[in-house]
């Protein structure tokens, strides 16, 4: 199993990014994908999932400016991150579960000037 991310960067606070996540080595369509991460000092914390049939769920900070999505065709996942704020700033990663064993992708940095 193989998670490629990309997109990440360093934006101002208000501005936008958009991540996205290339799986490989799994059945993409049936997986439910998520996104975590980590800022310097905390735990990491999951951000948004997205499941096979395609409902959501997000963590409350972020939700109403970040928005996933899949596309089981390129097998990626993405994430459009809106308003982002200095809070927002992190290592984002891309995750999957597959037999009962957590695959992560080897993150991507985000930061967001005030």
């Amino acid at each position: 199993v193989q998670l490629q991310a990309s997109g990440g960067g360093l934006v101002q606070s208000g501005g936008s990014l958009r991540l996205s996540c290339k799986a490989s080595g799994i059945n993409f369509s049936i997986n439910t994908m998520r996104w975590h991460r980590q800022a310097p000092g905390k735990q990491r914390e999951l951000v948004a999932l997205i499941t096979s049939s395609g409902k959501t769920n997000y963590t409350d900070s972020v939700k109403g400016r970040f928005t996933i999505s899949r596309d089981n065709v390129r097998r990626t996942v993405a994430l459009q991150m809106n308003s982002l704020k200095t809070e927002d700033t992190a290592v984002y990663y891309c995750a999957v579960t597959f037999r009962a064993r957590d695959y992560w992708g080897q993150g991507t940095q985000v930061t967001v000037s005030s």
